[in-house]
């Protein structure tokens, strides 16, 4: 792969590291309502998830709309996928699955829905990396992309807790008035760019926190909860992901 901040090997230590990934998808589960509402305005009967193992927002989209998904990533632990795909009452054949290189593959078809939740601010190159995910995308289709938003109150959290994990991104990435720029100078129309969700806060090492880091996490968590119930912003300070829609 090109400019990227992760490799083959750090996804395969990542997701060999993690337990309980296979749970069952719930309806409610994150950007569920801005997802609803994308198939209640377009015709979608199609959709790939582009760096999503072991995809959860594929399994989402078949298990619930009965669309014909995909999922394409650098990295797809098979084993994983098996378990993650069981948890959900489906087979292997009801998820298509494409293991590939963005920057090499050559795709032989076109998707009504392009998306992907957590991958460009793994490379260096935004407006690059968003145009990869426009050869997979049919005239006319819908391209949804989410990010975490490290410039806020999470931000501070990943700085001071696990700096290994800040450095995997690229911050100036999070920016969603830049973010809007490239897909319009990519030629694509009807682009929105927004900082979404209230707000929260998450460590990926959090089980590796000590009990008085993981105590005091606990508690600035529930008090940006209690500030956004009384007062429900979403801004760059606290919300914790920004959300890209645009269409071809």
């Amino acid at each position: 792969m090109s400019n990227e901040l992760t490799d083959r090997k750090f996804w395969a230590n990542y997701w060999e590291s993690k337990t309980d990934l296979a749970f069952q998808v719930p309806a409610n589960y994150t950007f569920n309502k801005l997802l609803k509402q994308l198939l209640a305005d377009n015709k979608i009967k199609t959709a790939i998830e582009l760096g999503g193992f072991p995809g959860y927002y594929a399994i989402f989209l078949k298990k619930y709309f009965g669309l014909d998904t995909t999922l394409f990533d650098f990295y797809v632990h098979q084993p994983i996928l098996k378990e993650v795909l069981t948890a959900n009452q489906l087979h292997e054949q009801d998820v298509k699955v494409i293991e590939g290189d963005l920057f090499k593959y050559q795709p032989d078809q076109q998707y009504d829905l392009v998306l992907s939740c957590g991958l460009i601010e793994h490379f260096n190159d935004t407006k690059d990396i968003i145009s990869r995910h426009l050869q997979f995308l049919k005239p006319g289709g819908t391209l949804f992309i989410t990010l975490p938003n490290f410039t806020g109150v999470n931000g501070w959290v990943q700085r001071r807790y696990d700096m290994d994990n800040y450095n995997k991104h690229n911050i100036n990435s999070m920016n969603p008035a830049l973010l809007a720029d490239y897909c319009e100078q990519l030629g694509l129309k009807n682009v929105e760019a927004y900082y979404y969700g209230h707000y929260s806060i998450w460590l990926e090492n959090m089980k590796q926190q000590s009990s008085v880091t993981r105590a005091f996490l606990k508690g600035l968590w529930l008090a940006g909860k209690v500030f956004t119930k009384v007062i429900p912003i979403e801004s760059k300070s606290l919300s914790p992901y920004i959300v890209v829609k645009a269409v071809m």
